[in-house]
């Protein structure tokens, strides 16, 4: 059931971090991945930045006219820069606005005649916690996620049959923005970072990070045939740090 063989990819964010653990698992199980990025190189890449939608567009129209259709989206990208919230501008917004959820919903329109085609489609967005509970800090963020989080609800009530739509929540996952974020955090509260990881990990009934492989997993589970029947779901993988039920 987690067999993937025959399944075309796309990954977006997917050179580091989460995205690029998404990538080797849906590789692992036998999915053709193809990675979208600003820093894409190399064969199975497409370069380009998610808030240029018309690049966007034009370069995935080439990409499934010159080697077919995708049944598999991954939605991934880097997260608003951190601050409290009544400190941002509304251009901070519009930013983040166009890089998640317009960004998702032109790679939803592109994509889904192929999924149609197929009748098969699984679009798996990489969100946030902080759609359960807001985190403190990152004001922007939090507002973006919820849209996005919103916006992924609606479309699971209107895609057709065989078609789903869901979302991995991460907790504190390793990977080089949390790091960035341990920083800012240490700087900004004068305390060290392993202080401000420290007390993350208090609130993680686990008591670790999560390993980026371990989010690629719940990826390509939500990717596969084995979660048919899973649909517009917002799914917490952070170690049982949220509150909420």
């Amino acid at each position: 059931m987690l067999d993937l063989s025959g399944k075309r990819a796309l990954v977006c964010g997917g050179t580091s971090g989460i995205g690029k653990a998404a990538v080797q698992a849906l590789q692992d199980y036998g999915a053709e991945v193809v990675v979208l990025s600003r820093s894409a190189t190399g064969e199975n890449t497409i370069s380009c930045n998610l808030e240029d939608l018309n690049s966007l567009t034009k370069l995935l129209e080439t990409e499934i006219q010159t080697n077919g259709d995708f049944e598999i989206l991954v939605n991934n990208s880097g997260g608003p820069p951190s601050g409290p919230l009544i400190d941002a501008k509304p251009s901070d917004f519009e930013k983040a606005f166009l890089r998640h959820v317009l960004a998702s919903q032109t790679l939803v329109q592109l994509i889904l005649p192929g999924m149609k085609k197929a009748n098969y489609g699984r679009i798996v967005n990489v969100i946030s916690t902080s759609v359960k509970e807001p985190i403190a800090g990152l004001g922007v963020s939090n507002t973006i996620r919820g849209a996005m989080a919103s916006w992924s609800k609606t479309l699971s009530k209107e895609l057709p049959p065989s078609i789903t739509i869901n979302n991995v929540l991460p907790g504190f996952t390793a990977t080089e923005r949390l790091e960035e974020l341990k920083q800012t955090l240490s700087k900004q509260k004068g305390i060290s970072p392993n202080e401000v990881e420290k007390a993350w990990l208090g609130t993680v009934p686990e008591g670790r990070l999560a390993d980026p492989s371990e989010l690629g997993q719940v990826i390509a589970f939500l990717a596969s045939p084995a979660a048919s029947f899973v649909r517009g779901v917002s799914l917490p993988v952070d170690g049982g740090r949220t509150g909420s039920i």
